[in-house]
């Protein structure tokens, strides 16, 4: 690919080779513009066309110009068109490279002519860059078509130009100066046209107001009779302020050569006029052919040892300086030296020939000039150069090998050193130590993945090793630093792999050790776990509330609760040996430093917990004691207390029912008058009221029984409420038996009935009294009532047990009634 210039525009990308310069200081201020768009399109159209022009010779053209030329086949067959030289054979292939490849022949060929090619490279023209397209052509347009135009000591543009004053000085209005606005009347055409074929053009009728007609007169006439194609629109040319300059010399380079052939016979007759200059200039040749071949020997003794010179240089940029001093030898000392060697041949031959023809003598150069002797010396130059490029590519390809292998050797440099940054440090961790186990397994795991990460970098090591001895090999020049750079990685690697395998030894070794105390830790728990729950049920029971109401249920808490402590030192022998396994963890942790997190994993107890709730137990025992025997001496004032309520209890309890029964057995009692019985109630009643102070007596060591709390009694089955309910019913049963005794006086009295009729109902009532208890049940009353001659089929039987009591004076209080029937009491109740 051709050198491109970071700044070059487009115009300046049509510069030729410094031989080949002919841009007057108008087309040099042209060069800096960037192309106009107007520009562009006359240079596309005019370029097309003359492609095509010499295409068509080959039977093929183009439609694009910058599509067209991209593969290269079009481009190359037109160089070989226009020079009529074969150029490499093309490479068919249709992959970019192709392409770029044949670009690149035919532009390797446009610089073999002498052409200097600038910002113009084949991948340009391959991606279809319009604008370096375009530079292209008129690079070759000005090497194949105006280079060669010489005109009076002036050549290619200059002249071109001055062949075209010339041609069109003896025409009114044309007044060419330039090659863009002399042109756009139309006029300097047509006159050129009419000089060379007045047949073609009647140019009185030309006017200088038709441009547009000119143009077209011109154009018309070119393409029909000239064999010239339509290269511009006359349009574009009169609506542009300036025309394109490139596209008009390119259209009127075709006239030049068109007419080109009607100018030899003039040259011819100039050449005749010239030889008989001929025998002046042989003189002349021979001093030249002596100078030059002196200045040309010269130039090759001075050269071959800079090319005999085989100094390798250490840097790139040192042996591309020196490819390039030795392509500006090729390209710019080399073949102006080409140029007078061919010239000192070809003046040789030609002063020869001259001397031949002119019968004289043939020229004899100096010793050592002869013709031989400048091709053996130029072929020892040549022989010398091509050793000198070969050692140069040679020391350019190794110095390209040195500097990537330098590339690569520090990219993977510095990529280990970046995958290694920290490695040490972190390798050097001891973070193990405060490890739990499943930290110290994870730490193991991610040690395990490091080992294979750095497994994985060991070809890397090894990669950078033998780079570092390639280029030792290869005589880096900073081999030095490569090789420093190179032991302090292998020796990083080797500490690397040092430190790898000390941290897997001691993740190893810390692993076994907590899995040690892991399996201490489990112990723990399994045995803490039962004896905390043991400790949890002794304390609830040794602060559990109880609440006795005898002395031998006391007794059975204190008989428990020694057994409870005759289990202690048991206990206690658990409890040490609990502790003993936390212990064994704590001097495993001290022994081999490592740190203990504090929390066991199978467990929330901890040792303290422990020893706080075996404290608590020694403490609750004591104070279970002292309860346990306040407890004791509260229940034995309670069984005193309970003895002296009995035994009151046990005497006052018969003493009431013994009372009640000798009322009933004075109820009904038919010995005596009612009178006596009177008598004998009243006196009852009196000895019930003296009664009255024992009942007190008892109701006070009652009083003392509840302030107790003492609300049985096993020595006795009377409690304070059935005294006080006996008392009552004893209080109220002699009440009421006076009152009915008083009664029955009192009814008696009224109704005259007598002591023996009293006594009948009594052994009546007595006789079918069959259970004794003063009470008949309801078939025993209706047989009284019966046997008393009372008819009960008439009479219904509530009716007549009213009629019954009321006749014979018995109170409606002696009738009970139940819901299966009724049962009727004494007549005293």
């Amino acid at each position: 690919m051709m050198a491109v210039e970071p700044q070059a525009q487009y115009n300046t990308s049509y510069m030729m080779s410094e031989e080949h310069q002919y841009m007057s200081p108008e087309d040099e201020w042209d060069r800096d513009l960037l192309l106009d768009p107007a520009w562009e399109k006359q240079q596309r159209k005019t370029f097309t066309a003359w492609c095509n022009s010499h295409l068509r010779k080959a039977g093929t053209q183009i439609e694009n110009i910058e599509d067209d030329f991209r593969n290269g086949l079009k481009l190359m067959l037109l160089l070989e068109v226009i020079s009529g030289e074969r150029l490499p054979k093309p490479d068919k292939g249709k992959m970019r490279f192709h392409k770029i490849a044949n670009v690149n022949k035919a532009l390797d060929f446009i610089c073999s002519k002498g052409v200097k090619l600038v910002s113009i490279g084949a991948e340009e023209i391959v991606d279809g860059n319009t604008k370096m397209t375009l530079g292209m052509i008129w690079t070759i347009i000005l090497r194949f078509a105006i280079q060669d135009i010489s005109v009076e000591e002036t050549s290619a543009k200059e002249g071109l130009l001055l062949w075209c004053q010339r041609k069109t000085a003896p025409y009114r209005n044309v007044n060419v100066q330039n090659f863009h606005i002399s042109w756009k009347d139309g006029l300097a055409l047509c006159a050129l046209i009419h000089r060379h074929r007045p047949d073609l053009i009647d140019y009185s009728k030309l006017r200088k107001d038709d441009p547009i007609g000119n143009l077209n007169t011109a154009f018309e006439v070119a393409e029909k009779y000239l064999d010239i194609p339509k290269m511009l629109d006359a349009e574009d040319i009169v609506n542009t302020p300036k025309p394109d300059e490139k596209a008009i010399m390119t259209y009127v380079s075709c006239f030049y050569h068109a007419f080109a052939g009607a100018e030899q016979a003039e040259t011819a007759a100039n050449r005749i006029c010239k030889v008989l200059a001929v025998n002046q200039e042989n003189e002349k040749l021979m001093e030249e052919y002596e100078k030059l071949a002196s200045e040309l020997l010269e130039w090759i003794r001075k050269t071959i040892p800079w090319l005999e010179n085989r100094m390798a240089e250490q840097q790139m940029k040192a042996m591309q300086q020196k490819l390039e001093d030795f392509r500006d030898y090729r390209r710019i000392h080399k073949p102006p030296r080409v140029q007078e060697k061919c010239q000192l041949e070809i003046n040789f031959n030609t002063l020869q020939t001259k001397l031949r023809l002119s019968n004289r003598p043939a020229f004899m150069p100096s010793e050592g000039k002869m013709v031989s002797d400048i091709a053996n010396a130029w072929k020892g130059l040549e022989q010398v150069e091509k050793g000198y490029e070969e050692w140069l590519l040679t020391e350019i390809r190794r110095l390209e090998r040195l500097d990537h292998l330098a590339e690569k050797f520090k990219q993977k440099c510095s990529l280990h050193q970046s995958w290694t940054s920290g490695k040490e440090e972190l390798l050097s961790m001891k973070d193990y130590e405060s490890a739990s186990l499943m930290e110290i397994r994870a730490l193991m795991r991610k040690h395990e993945a490091f080992e294979s990460d750095l497994a994985a970098h060991q070809d890397r090591v090894e990669q950078i090793a033998a780079i570092a001895q390639e280029l030792n090999e290869l005589d880096y020049h900073d081999a030095s630093s490569v090789n420093a750079r190179c032991q302090g990685i292998c020796d990083q690697w080797d500490n690397l792999g040092t430190l790898t395998q000390k941290r897997r030894d001691s993740l190893e070794r810390v692993e076994k050790l907590w899995e040690t105390i892991d399996q201490l830790y489990l112990e723990f728990a399994k045995r803490a776990a039962p004896f905390n729950n043991w400790m949890d049920g002794a304390m609830e029971d040794l602060q559990d509330m109880f609440i006795v109401h005898s002395t031998e249920e006391i007794h059975s808490l204190i008989t428990a609760h020694d057994q409870f402590k005759a289990t202690l030192p048991e206990a206690d022998k658990e409890r040490m040996a609990t502790m003993g396994i936390q212990s064994e963890i704590v001097k495993i942790a001290q022994t081999y430093g490592i740190k203990l997190s504090g929390v066991n994993p199978y467990t929330n107890l901890s040792p303290q917990d422990i020893t706080n709730k075996w404290e608590a137990v020694k403490h609750l025992v004591p104070l279970r004691d002292q309860m346990l025997q306040e407890e004791v001496a509260r229940q034995q004032a309670n069984e005193r207390l309970r003895r002296q309520f009995a035994a009151q209890a046990n005497i006052i309890g018969p003493w009431i029912q013994t009372k009640m029964e000798e009322i009933g057995h004075v109820s009904v009692d038919i010995a005596g008058s009612l009178e006596e019985q009177m008598n004998n109630l009243k006196q009852y009643e009196q000895n019930i009221i003296n009664y009255k102070c024992n009942i007190d007596k008892l109701e006070g060591d009652h009083q003392l029984s509840q302030e107790s709390l003492i609300f049985d009694n096993k020595h006795t089955n009377y409690t304070m409420e059935h005294i006080r309910v006996g008392w009552e019913q004893l209080l109220t049963t002699i009440a009421r038996t006076i009152n009915e005794v008083e009664n029955q006086i009192l009814t008696r009295d009224a109704k005259g009935i007598s002591q023996e009729q009293l006594n009948e109902f009594r052994a009546s009532f007595n006789h079918f009294d069959r259970k004794r208890n003063g009470m008949m049940d309801p078939d025993d009353f209706r047989a009284c009532l019966i046997s008393m001659g009372y008819d009960l089929v008439s009479i219904p039987l509530l009716k007549m047990t009213a009629l019954f009591l009321v006749v014979y004076g018995y109170s409606m209080n002696g009738i009970r009634f139940y819901t299966e029937g009724f049962k009727t009491c004494s007549p005293q109740q």
